[in-house]
């Protein structure tokens, strides 16, 4: 029961990151209840698929990874899209919670009366945290053990501070046909699958606890995201000085929402709260991230992490995102939404190829079998398709914009 609950938390700390900030302030406007229908969908999208690849998993020798997934039954091809996707996908999730670790940053020393440019916000938090990954696995995990047990508890205080002041008339605001805005955030939050291999690894295949796992852990962070919207939308309005609309539109989504909080809930430890809360999101995703990235990269140009070859794996990790943020200081919500493609192909349509082309043209699928064949396959893969295609259309308008 330990190890399954284990593994419970270890999907429930990839899903509750950074992107639970962004998610009441993209749902804004088209408002609560459309916008937790579009949520229950992408948690169950992104369940099926992690299923998926749980299926696929199965198929292969121990130890193998989604790059290898695809490549055995995919081939040359399905690799190159797999590490494209993995990378990009990586790198637009750190150029998000780099640029809302600075935007924190830079709020908590504005309050302190230090006026620094925002580019040494951006290079303090990603030297901090980025030291913190070089340390390697065993110090980030006791580190982040603290991080997600406050996160918790903090979670819920802020929640008790900000339910009081709920209206319901202001969840009925906004307009549904918007909804499809915040589509690519929504599948971010629920990017868990990737972690998958290694909990085949970890659960030495044990299908019956590893499905336990991967739906508790799924529908648990879908509770939040539920909760926390409810109790954002419900308090603060769409529109005005501090309307949801204004922190959308302000470019420092993160310190803007706490600001927006603190106005209309009008309790000072709701500040330090929001504060507390918002910085272990995004230092809890920074660590997670970044770690896995720096692993990958390692094993994929087979490079340690010592020495010199160290330096070049952290350079190749951090200096990407880290240049992003720095000429694009405002790329919070705009790298989530990258992510999101990124994410939708990697972790939605890869999954149902992978399956289609293993089950009936290679012959290899053994064991565990997601039910529903051929036409549930179809169905999901062609959702998919549209989640990625709206993706892409978000994506244009912001290149435009």
């Amino acid at each position: 029961m330990g190890k399954t609950i284990g593994g419970i938390f270890l999907v429930v700390g990839i899903c509750i990151g950074a992107g639970i900030l962004a998610l009441p302030v993209m749902t804004s406007t088209s408002g609560f209840f459309p916008s937790s229908i579009l949520m229950t969908g992408c948690w169950l999208l992104m369940t099926f698929n992690a299923l998926l690849i749980l299926e696929i998993n199965l198929w292969l020798p121990k130890g193998s990874n989604i790059i290898s997934m695809a490549k055995s039954t995919l081939g040359i091809p399905g690799e190159v899209v797999a590490w494209l996707c993995y990378l990009l996908l990586f790198y637009s999730l750190l150029a998000a919670y780099v640029s809302a670790g600075a935007d924190i940053s830079n709020s908590f020393f504005q309050q302190l009366h230090f006026h620094i440019p925002e580019w040494v916000d951006t290079l303090i938090f990603t030297g901090l945290l980025g030291f913190i990954v070089c340390l390697g696995t065993q110090k980030i995990d006791y580190f982040n053990r603290l991080l997600v047990c406050t996160k918790v508890v903090v979670f819920f205080i802020l929640i008790g501070f900000v339910t009081p002041h709920i209206k319901l008339p202001l969840l009925m605001e906004g307009h549904p046909k918007t909804v499809y805005t915040s589509l690519m955030v929504m599948i971010t939050s629920f990017g868990f699958a990737s972690i998958v291999p290694s909990l085949c690894h970890y659960f030495d295949g044990d299908v019956a606890r590893l499905k336990r796992v991967i739906i508790i852990g799924s529908l648990i962070p879908l509770g939040f995201y539920i909760l926390w919207d409810f109790a954002i939308l419900g308090s603060l309005p769409l529109e005005g000085g501090n309307g949801l609309l204004h922190v959308l539109h302000s470019g420092h989504t993160t310190s803007q929402l706490i600001v927006s909080i603190k106005n209309h809930v009008g309790n000072g430890w709701v500040t330090s709260s929001a504060q507390l809360f918002s910085s272990i999101c995004v230092a809890s995703s920074f660590l997670g991230v970044g770690l896995a990235l720096s692993d990958f990269l390692s094993d994929g140009f087979k490079i340690k992490k010592k020495k010199m070859g160290g330096i070049i794996i952290y350079a190749g990790t951090f200096l990407p995102p880290l240049l992003t943020v720095l000429f694009y200081p405002t790329a919070f919500l705009m790298a989530l939404n990258y992510a999101g493609t990124f994410c939708s192909i990697l972790l939605a349509i890869l999954p149902g190829l992978m399956v289609w082309r293993g089950r009936y043209h290679l012959k290899i699928a053994s064991g565990f079998r997601m039910p529903g064949g051929k036409p549930l396959l179809v169905f999901v893969l062609f959702i998919s398709s549209i989640v990625a295609s709206i993706g892409f259309g978000l994506e244009l308008n912001l290149l435009g914009t």
